[in-house]
């Protein structure tokens, strides 16, 4: 395959054909193909660790996304998008360091 084909261009003479995939049963009807190309898979994208443990769980939660069907996969982006912000709020919530006093005012 060449920089500038479309890596679909080997994959339609073969559908065309009808060559994706799978065999022929018994009947002489051609069987289900090898992998539905609409099944849910993995994407395979890497999670890094953030060193964060509640950041960490909620990257991990996108991974259930690669099981679920494209129409559940709005469920589970809004779940991380929900606990990321909630993550990030806490940050806001927490004490900071003492403010340092105020320096003393002009003596008379």
């Amino acid at each position: 395959m060449s920089d500038t084909e479309s890596p679909w261009a080997e994959a339609a003479p073969q559908a065309a054909a009808g060559t994706t995939g799978g065999t022929t049963g018994t009947t002489g009807e051609p069987a289900e193909p090898d992998d539905d190309p609409a099944a849910p898979a993995p994407l395979g994208v890497p999670r890094t660790p953030t060193g964060h443990a509640e950041v960490d769980a909620h990257l991990e939660r996108l991974g259930d996304a690669d099981h679920l069907a494209t129409d559940g996969h709005v469920e589970v982006y809004e779940d991380v998008h929900r606990g990321l912000r909630d993550a990030l709020t806490a940050l806001d919530a927490r004490p900071g360091p003492p403010v340092p006093p105020p320096p003393y005012g002009p003596r008379s």
